[in-house]
């Protein structure tokens, strides 16, 4: 049992029996491993002689009628801003029903569903059904972030918001962790009223909502949300590569060597003009400040003149930033990020020093790449800023972990065929030492697109630094 449920259970233990000083002696131990010294002093002294007899000695405070005062004193000051803490969060529900039911031209509240909002109020992210705030597990008040958030997308919020934390390590969001949930807003009942549902005991100081449905909506949430960011990073490659923005999804799905997007994914189609103009949007607000900055800097807050939500659904104003690739010269780890949000982290083979740091990009894909021996590049193939340097398969599983190849970087057969999925055409890829500090991190199953075109390259034979 981990210490927080620990804690959780000796806490309702001593509240159903307040005579057991055992349970009070081991509820402190656990404040104290925690270091929550006062709480566990309190728990010590309820404890009396059974802290004495395993501590082998009386505790400090409990001879002393001034100290114990004081300790008294504190108790009642947690209690105050116990009573606080959920006063101002009742309060700060309140004040984000009223903003977000929306008031008509005479300023009552409107009640028409959803559905039929005026066009010019409808907005893409107003049509989506989920959106996901994610909160830093460090941040000491997750359910006031994400209030913050729901105010801030106002009437565009999505019908059904959830506030989650994901695993952290290194510094970087874990896209495969356990999410820990703490709330979720729902105004699917027509708009009005929006229902708060709080998911955590230990944010919210209450009795919390079963979080089975919340968890279920996540998970296919995130099934979904993995597309966007591959058609979306699709959108800006497309971009940067030709000058203009793409008229179609069937603009990113071409043939080898223009094959920006390796096929297609469930709900593409339908999410393309929606992401686009999100996309379009974004890049005019940047390239409007850079201008008036006069340095080619984004002015801060610049963000916010575009909604919270993006299309997608994600709370992350700079979620539009494509999908990239780091690769960990120390760790043997190559990874897919999305600013600061790992998605996937594979174990590589690579060459040492015949291995270059420094930054390049995804210049070509391949499937299938002929080598001068069969099946030596596996089943993909992704060339680097046009060198003789690539990320593909091998035939030489056994070197993955190791330093073994000429400076290429080698996959797993199943490995690399995801990653040539998830990663478009003119991707970033970083190689330097010391930027994943974590192993890998995979789902149960593997994300990958329908081809749709020939990607493949049968009269060249590459030769790759295998």
């Amino acid at each position: 049992m981990k210490k927080p449920d620990d804690i959780l259970y000796l806490k309702q233990f001593v509240k159903q029996h307040p005579d057991n000083k055992m349970g009070w002696y081991l509820l402190g131990k656990h404040y104290r491993e925690a270091g929550k010294d006062g709480k566990a002093n309190y728990c010590f002294i309820q404890a009396g002689d059974i802290y004495d007899a395993y501590e082998q000695e009386s505790h400090p405070l409990a001879h002393s009628e001034q100290q114990l005062e004081e300790l008294k004193r504190w108790d009642r000051t947690q209690k105050k801003r116990k009573l606080w803490r959920r006063t101002a969060l009742a309060a700060a529900i309140l004040l984000i029903v009223t903003l977000l039911i929306p008031y008509n031209q005479f300023g009552r509240k409107d009640t028409q569903p959803d559905n039929q909002q005026p066009a010019a109020t409808t907005t893409a992210a107003a049509r989506l059904a989920v959106g996901v705030i994610f909160i830093p597990q460090a941040h000491f008040q997750p359910v006031g972030y994400a209030m913050e958030k729901l105010m801030e997308a106002g009437g565009g919020a999505p019908r059904l918001t959830l506030a989650a934390s994901l695993g952290e390590e290194g510094g970087m969001m874990q896209w495969i962790s356990r999410a820990r949930l703490y709330m979720t807003a729902d105004r699917s009942q027509g708009g009005n009223p929006l229902e708060l549902k709080l998911l955590d005991r230990e944010a919210c100081l209450c009795e919390p909502w079963d979080r089975s449905r919340a968890e279920e909506v996540l998970k296919d949430w995130k099934k979904r949300q993995e597309t966007h960011w591959v058609l979306g990073s699709g959108i800006m490659q497309y971009k940067r590569i030709y000058g203009k923005w793409p008229e179609s999804l069937n603009d990113l799905i071409r043939p080898y060597p223009n094959n920006i997007l390796s096929g297609e994914g469930d709900g593409m189609g339908e999410s393309f003009s929606g992401l686009l103009e999100v996309i379009k949007k974004k890049a005019a607000l940047r390239e409007k400040d850079s201008q008036d900055s006069g340095e080619g800097k984004v002015k801060a807050g610049a963000a916010d003149l575009v909604r919270t939500v993006s299309s997608n659904g994600l709370y992350d104003e700079a979620w539009d930033k494509p999908l990239e690739v780091i690769v960990d010269t120390d760790s043997y780890q190559l990874a897919v990020v999305q600013n600061n949000i790992v998605i996937r982290s594979y174990t590589v083979g690579l060459g040492g020093d015949k291995t270059p740091e420094g930054d390049f990009y995804i210049s070509e894909k391949v499937r299938n790449p002929k080598g001068s021996q069969e099946g030596m590049f596996g089943t993909r193939g992704m060339t680097l800023s046009g060198s003789l340097y690539a990320i593909h398969g091998t035939n030489e599983p056994d070197s993955i972990g190791k330093d073994e190849s000429l400076g290429c970087i080698r996959m797993r057969d199943t490995d690399v065929e995801e990653l040539y999925d998830l990663v478009p055409l003119g991707t970033r890829v970083t190689i330097k030492g010391g930027k994943l500090p974590f192993g890998p991190k995979q789902p149960e199953n593997n994300f990958s697109l329908v081809p749709k075109q020939d990607e493949s390259n049968p009269s060249k034979v590459y030769q790759w630094l295998t």
